[in-house]
């Protein structure tokens, strides 16, 4: 088991040393990307409601990696607890360089998919709470130095539509609007914002619907690669994202879907 990285593997991957906080970082996309930081070098700081998860993965990452690591149970609706979180990952990490927003949720709804606690609730945590992480977190990607970073995890719903969750789709292709407005507001001060759009990933989110006959093999049928993702899919394109090797890509949303949209989702 490694305990650390060397320097080439992080000259290799282009990573800076900042740290990164990751929302949602106890599961799913959010825990691969910790990992995936932590293993070239960089500092971790993971932000979840489920604070007990969070810590575990956290000292994983320092474990595995030996990085420094920080974690806290925050609810991204919540602005001040963001505010708080962002204080303590500064004075944790010496350094936040990077924020991935991978925090998220969806609520399907055939009855009530246009009802407004639905809109109100999905809306926040989605898409208005990677506002206020980013506010949260400006002066200190402000005074990181060159390299600093900020990836919001969407969808290929950001790209296409559905039916029985709009909220979520509304949620999705909003965040792609924020990306790239926050691009071009702040890349003159040298902060690049972009996105990744994951198509069918075994997350948490998903163990439900997989559990319906079939309903794996619907999607692996409409993925051309013909499988589902793993978080670790996602994990690595976010971190080239954050990587100098990215250091002129900003306000593009780079899809990771195994080719479902590029064939129409058939």
């Amino acid at each position: 088991m490694s305990t650390g990285t060397s320097k080439d593997a992080l000259d290799k991957l282009g990573a800076p040393g900042t740290g990164v906080v990751v929302t949602g970082g106890a599961s799913g996309i959010g825990r691969a990307t910790a990992l995936a930081l932590a293993e070239v070098g960089r500092p971790v700081s993971l932000w979840d409601l489920a604070g007990d998860a969070a810590a575990e993965v956290a000292a994983e990452c320092a474990k595995r990696y030996g990085v420094t690591t920080h974690h806290a149970a925050v609810d991204v609706a919540d602005r001040d607890a963001l505010a708080r979180a962002a204080g303590e990952a500064v004075d944790a990490l010496s350094t936040v360089g990077g924020l991935v927003h991978s925090a998220g949720m969806v609520r399907p709804d055939q009855t009530d998919a246009l009802g407004t606690d639905t809109w109100d609730t999905v809306l926040t945590v989605n898409l208005r709470a990677q506002v206020d992480a980013v506010q949260a977190l400006l002066p200190a990607l402000r005074a990181s130095g060159p390299g600093a970073a900020i990836v919001g995890i969407a969808s290929i719903e950001a790209l296409i539509g559905e039916g029985s969750i709009p909220s979520y789709v509304a949620s999705k292709h909003g965040l792609l609007g924020l990306v790239r407005s926050l691009a071009h507001r702040f890349g003159p001060e040298g902060i690049r914002v972009n996105a990744v759009c994951p198509g069918y990933v075994e997350t948490p989110m998903m163990a439900m619907p997989l559990t319906i006959d079939g309903y794996r093999e619907r999607l692996e049928a409409r993925t051309p690669m013909r499988r589902l993702a793993q978080p670790e899919d996602i994990a690595r394109a976010v971190r080239f994202l954050l990587s100098n090797e990215a250091s002129f890509i900003s306000g593009v949303p780079l899809t990771v879907d195994g080719g479902v949209t590029a064939a129409g989702g058939q």
